[in-house]
């Protein structure tokens, strides 16, 4: 691996995507030798190409998660975290944004917060929030349960807000996720009458995943960075979703 390698890997690890063009111009080489160091990298796991530019590798440990675009995830985190009133029941979903807000809502002592994701409940174990942990199957890789007995658990709660992640959205698509049995989940979530919030940051947006998130019950709101394709932002706030764009410090 030479320092060209190592400086592409270090840029998509830091920012979660970064074009080709970008890439090319920091670099200093062109656009086709970037296009054939990404096809070395991908090859050895160290990120995805996808729609003309490079994406961290997917995984479902959300440590490792949080620590890519951990600046902008913070920001959108303590977004996330002003919206939520005292006294409110909120659902929280698993995944690295949303194990950030947890974190931000970690010190309330006035809400009460309903979580998937033992990952979030272990950041929580030492704070004043009330907490309620749903049960399921264990998916140990994303430490989150999953399944028909999680179903359930939804079906009986309620909840003032409920914040999601999403692993992609595109125009033809809508939103969409990796997993199936997560996805799942999700939908359930997702017909419940609440507040629904879409917390992820953009680069996210342009990637088509299997599993279908909300095709019955949409999105009420996103929560995103300024990085967020216009067209995007368009076609979103056309189908009646509230886009809050949050910018760089």
């Amino acid at each position: 691996m030479n320092l060209r390698h190592q400086t592409i890997i270090q840029l998509v690890s830091e920012r979660g995507s970064v074009s080709v063009s970008e890439l090319a111009q920091i670099t200093g080489v062109s656009e086709v030798t970037v296009r054939q160091d990404l096809n070395v990298l991908e090859k050895g796991g160290f990120l995805r190409r996808v729609h003309g530019s490079a994406v961290a590798p997917e995984s479902d440990d959300v440590g490792s998660r949080m620590r890519t675009r951990y600046a902008i995830k913070k920001r959108l985190a303590e977004h996330a975290a002003s919206l939520v009133n005292a006294g409110e029941v909120v659902f929280i979903e698993g995944g690295s944004t949303n194990a950030l807000l947890a974190r931000e809502l970690s010190a309330r002592q006035d809400i009460t917060i309903v979580t998937v994701s033992h990952y979030i409940a272990t950041l929580l174990r030492d704070t004043g929030a009330d907490v309620i942990i749903l049960g399921g199957l264990y998916q140990k890789s994303s430490e989150s349960v999953v399944g028909p007995l999680t179903r359930l658990c939804i079906q009986n709660l309620n909840f003032h807000k409920a914040f999601i992640g999403v692993d992609g959205w595109d125009r033809e698509t809508g939103f969409t996720g990796r997993n199936m049995l997560r996805c799942d989940v999700i939908n359930a979530v997702m017909l419940k009458n609440t507040h629904k919030v879409a917390l992820t940051d953009s680069s996210k947006f342009g990637q088509i995943h299997p599993y279908p998130l909300a095709p019955e019950a949409p999105f009420s709101h996103l929560i995103t960075d300024s990085e967020l394709p216009d067209a995007c932002r368009e076609t979103l706030e056309a189908q009646g979703l509230l886009v809050d764009i949050i910018g760089p410090e």
